[in-house]
């Protein structure tokens, strides 16, 4: 059978960049879990009805039917592009069984049909967590989850990973604005200032004149807005400074401040507000957030979110919540899928001795090392063949595996380390290689330094 074409936008890391992929992963979890945070697992599918909302995301869900349907599906399915989406419908279905406020994480593929390019694909890794409340949810967790990022990628920063700036604003700030500036198309201008990195603010201009309708002055006064950043809770100032007014404008800046001053508290210079964020999704409805690599800011916001009040509900209920997303695969294609990657794998397998095979009549020696050694929780591995022990070497040392098990050398047992050259007796049922040895470990590279 000749290879399929490859497709472009689903990575399939080495198995070296894999376990750097595991790494991170596991910081993640752990950071997590600190946190009180508990994991779930949801299905890959939702009902489109649910996933397509009129959103910017509606043209890149991938429908999924039978291969054999007959006639149109009464139910048509797609596969989920984010994880919020998914936990909504979890937390209504599950309701009577949780306690709330409910805090979960959630590490799982998500899919979207957009053009691949650098850091983004069309499937990828995210890791969630949300806070959600039943009928009303305390403000201060819109504090808690950008911390918990911020902690998160402390905990990534032992690997080498850069620092982050978590990048804040305000739905209601948003709104507020426009409509105190005479326009009524919000969702039209929320898209359009969500373009302000990718097309510039002369395009911007251009993207409010067709889709919100505002005029020059309308468009003068929300780059104004969009140009606006700043660490400190005095930002308000400089929005208020444009003159304009509406009820909805002032709850906003209010909240956005208390969120700056609050997260600065605890870890300065963390979170900064940025008047450019408006989130292409139109299920948020509070805080929103995206988040910079340090000197990596061309790949956009590694991780995202922001708080919705009414994704989750049933008729007598409603589950607002607040959520970051960790985008992985992306933080990945600068972590181990570039030229200049940052992080690399000290070996490509978890093999930390290769038992050498002296003859296939003899295998068995080998097997039985090898079993005594897992048993005590050594990762280790027989030789493929009863080659010359040269090439056997030689294979251990091509997946840099540091030491080869002898079962007759002229000892006994004997281990080399092939780094080194050093070969000395070993007990089956007491030798372990160094700790640092004992797991492939995930360091930075030279490039990333």
């Amino acid at each position: 059978m000749a290879p399929a074409a490859k497709l472009s936008g689903f990575p399939e890391w080495l198995p070296a960049d894999r376990i750097v992929e595991e790494r991170v992963i596991d910081l993640l979890k752990h950071t997590f879990e600190l946190n009180g945070f508990a994991a779930i697992h949801t299905r890959a599918v939702e009902p489109l009805s649910a996933l397509a909302k009129d959103g910017e995301i509606d043209k890149e869900i991938f429908a999924v039917r039978r291969l054999h349907a007959e006639g149109d599906e009464k139910n048509p399915l797609g596969l989920h592009f984010d994880l919020t989406v998914p936990t909504a419908r979890y937390v209504t279905e599950n309701a009577g069984r949780l306690d709330f406020p409910f805090k979960r994480y959630q590490i799982q593929p998500v899919w979207r049909g957009e053009r691949p390019q650098d850091g983004r694909y069309r499937e990828f890794i995210q890791a969630d967590i949300d806070v959600i409340g039943e009928d009303s949810l305390a403000e201060h967790f819109e504090v808690e989850i950008p911390l918990v990022i911020v902690q998160a990628f402390e905990a990534l920063r032992s690997l080498g990973v850069p620092p982050v700036r978590i990048l804040a604003n305000n739905r209601k700030l948003l709104e507020g604005f426009a409509r105190g500036i005479g326009l009524d198309d919000i969702a039209a201008v929320l898209r359009c200032i969500d373009k302000y990195d990718k097309v510039g603010p002369a395009r911007v201009a251009e993207l409010l004149a067709e889709e919100a309708g505002a005029d020059a002055q309308q468009q003068r006064l929300c780059l104004a807005l969009a140009a606006i950043e700043a660490d400190t809770s005095a930002f308000a100032d400089e929005v208020r400074a444009l003159g304009v007014s509406d009820p909805l404008l002032d709850e906003g800046l209010d909240a956005l401040a208390r969120l700056l001053d609050s997260a600065n508290r605890i870890s300065p210079g963390s979170v900064v507000a940025q008047l450019k964020i408006a989130r292409g999704l139109d299920y948020y409805t509070g805080t929103v957030y995206e988040t910079q690599l340090v000197g990596h800011e061309s790949i956009g916001s590694v991780a995202s979110g922001g708080r919705y009040d009414a994704l989750a509900k049933t008729d007598k209920r409603v589950y607002p919540g607040v959520g970051m997303s960790v985008g992985v695969s992306r933080l990945m294609s600068r972590l181990a899928g570039s030229e200049h990657r940052l992080l690399a794998a000290t070996r490509s397998v978890p093999t930390a001795v290769l038992i050498a095979v002296t003859d296939e009549a003899h295998r068995a020696r080998a097997d039985d090392v090898a079993y005594a050694l897992r048993t005590r929780g050594i990762p280790a591995d027989v030789a493929p063949q009863a080659a010359k022990f040269g090439k056997q070497i030689k294979y251990a040392d091509r997946r840099g595996i540091p030491f080869v098990w002898f079962t007759d050398g002229e000892t006994g047992h004997e281990v080399k380390d092939i780094r080194s050259g050093e070969q000395v007796g070993a007990d089956p049922e007491l030798w372990a290689p160094p700790a640092a040895d004992l797991w492939p470990r995930v360091v930075g590279t030279a490039e990333g330094a």
